[in-house]
Parts: C-alpha cells; structure tokens; sequence
C-alpha cells in the first residue's frame, strides 16, 4: 500500500528534523521565547520590568537597574511619593522665603543660610521633632504594614484627603508627576544657590542669565 500525501509531508518533516540535528530545535526554541518577552515603554531596547506591568499611577515602564525586582514595589512608592510631597512643599518654601516671605521667629536670612542659622539659634528644634513625631507614628508603621499585610492600602495612602481630590486615577499621575519634577527641580534649586550664593533665580547675573535680550536693554539703558 502506497503511503499518502499526509504519511510523505510527516516523514519529510522527521527527517528534516533529525537531519538538522538539536541545534535547530534550540534555535527555534530561543527564538520563540524571544519574540514572547516584553520590551519596555520607555526603553524599548531592554525588556519591560516584571514588576512594573502599569497598574500604578506614574508607571513608564522605566526601570533599566530592575531595582523593582530586588525592591518590594510598594515600599519603593512609599518612599517615592513622601519624597515627592516633601519636595512639592520645598520648592515652594525654599523660592517664596528667598523672595521676602518670612514668619515670626525665624532667621533673616536666605534659604541656603535657613538650615545653619536655625542650628545656631536653637529653633531648629521646633522643627525637628514634629518631624520626628510624624516619622515614628505614622511613617515606620507604614512601612511595616506594606511589607507585611498583603491587603495593606497602597504605598502613600494615609487616608488623609479631606477635600476628596486624591482618589482619582487623573489626580494620582499629576501627583506623581509633579513630585518626581519637584524632586528634580529642588536638587537644581539648591546646587544653583549653593554655587552662586545668590537670591532667586539663582544665577550669577540674576534674570539676565535666564533672558539673555535683558543684557543688551540694560546695557543700552546704562549708556542713556
């Protein structure tokens, strides 16, 4: 009895198959192994981070040390959300006191000065231990609680939104988003001081460094 059309193509493929030897076998493998691995967002070149598959406010895809896989997610929110919030308020803080606002009791002086002329007089104090207060009763047990309840409120989540604006996905990226610019912009802030030991906007010629036409308009309002 003749083999059919069916038998042939099977005994062909077999054959192929046996003739190319394992190496073929593994090449195809790996390859669609390959084509399965997701690539990251945000750097399309490198593979997308297990952890970060888009559920979280402000998640780019943007982890290319894979700390999300070493780092227990939650916890890396928590820290980056209160360093965010910190930032929000000391880039405010830091420019409007270098602009003339002041409140009773504190130091004269600039924003670079604040932190030693309020070691010197003692007020730091004041300061420092409602910080203290608010690290030891809400901060560590926050953290606690991410790391060992497997039902715990997402990381920066105290519960504490009076006015009812946080609980939107919408708010929760701008929050993230603006924090992680206020994290940039406040390290700028205080290197730009600190190098040019001058007011706002912290450059060396003041705001002709940040409109360069403001040099020659003054250059030829000298002259007249």
């Amino acid at each position: 009895q003749e083999p059919n059309n069916q038998e042939m193509l099977a005994l062909s493929s077999t054959a192929a198959l046996s003739f190319a030897g394992p190496g073929l076998a593994g090449v195809s493998s790996r390859a669609g192994g390959a084509a399965m691995v997701a690539k990251s967002k945000a750097i399309p070149f490198l593979d997308a981070p297990p952890a970060l598959d888009g559920t979280m406010a402000g998640d780019k895809g943007f982890d290319p040390l894979l700390l999300s896989n070493v780092v227990p997610i939650q916890w890396a929110r928590e820290a980056e959300l209160k360093h965010a919030r910190i930032c929000m308020l000391a880039v405010v803080g830091w420019v409007t006191v270098d602009l003339g606002f002041t409140v009773p009791y504190a130091p004269q002086v600039s924003s670079l000065a604040a932190h030693d002329a309020a070691v010197d007089k003692g007020v730091f104090l004041g300061l420092l231990i409602p910080i203290a207060l608010v690290e030891v009763l809400a901060g560590i047990p926050k953290c606690f609680q991410i790391m060992n309840e497997p039902d715990a409120s997402p990381g920066g989540d105290y519960k504490f939104d009076p006015l009812g604006i946080g609980a939107s996905a919408e708010m929760q990226e701008k929050e993230i988003s603006n924090g992680r610019l206020a994290m940039l912009a406040f390290s700028g802030i205080v290197t730009q001081a600190a190098l040019t030991q001058g007011p706002f906007p912290y450059t060396y010629n003041g705001v002709e460094d940040l409109v360069p036409p403001m040099q020659s308009v003054q250059g030829a309002l000298s002259i007249l």
